[in-house]
């Protein structure tokens, strides 16, 4: 049996920009990707903290060491720069391996630089 487990978290992104014109998606800095294991493209589940709204999108790499986290596309209209967003990936593990399993997480401060992880 498979279940479906919480494989890479953001908490505490704050938007830095959004882009109604953009195609879709959300950019997020490419060495905040690496640190939680997101891949270009991967599925994501977003909510941001500051109204309510929960989403899903895919992520393209964002300039490294840039801090960036864009809302592109439709999902521009969802928050504003200053929001914070928990993003969030999954994946399917076997129940046996379920009972170990951590996922990898970070939190973020300040200009989105990570303040504490885990799992990593």
């Amino acid at each position: 049996m498979l279940v479906h487990l919480l494989k890479s978290k953001i908490h505490r992104a704050q938007v830095t920009a959004a882009n109604v014109n953009y195609e879709g998606s959300m950019t997020i800095d490419l060495c905040l990707m690496e640190k939680v294991g997101f891949v270009p493209f991967e599925r994501i589940l977003a909510s941001n903290m500051a109204n309510g709204e929960r989403f899903e999108t895919y992520i393209i790499p964002g300039e490294r060491g840039s801090g960036d986290i864009v809302l592109n596309g439709a999902t521009a209209h969802l928050g504003k720069p200053g929001d914070r967003l928990t993003i969030m990936s999954y994946t399917e593990v076997d129940a046996a391996q379920a009972k170990g399993w951590q996922p990898q997480v970070i939190v973020l401060g300040e200009k989105n630089e990570v303040i504490n992880e885990r799992g990593i």
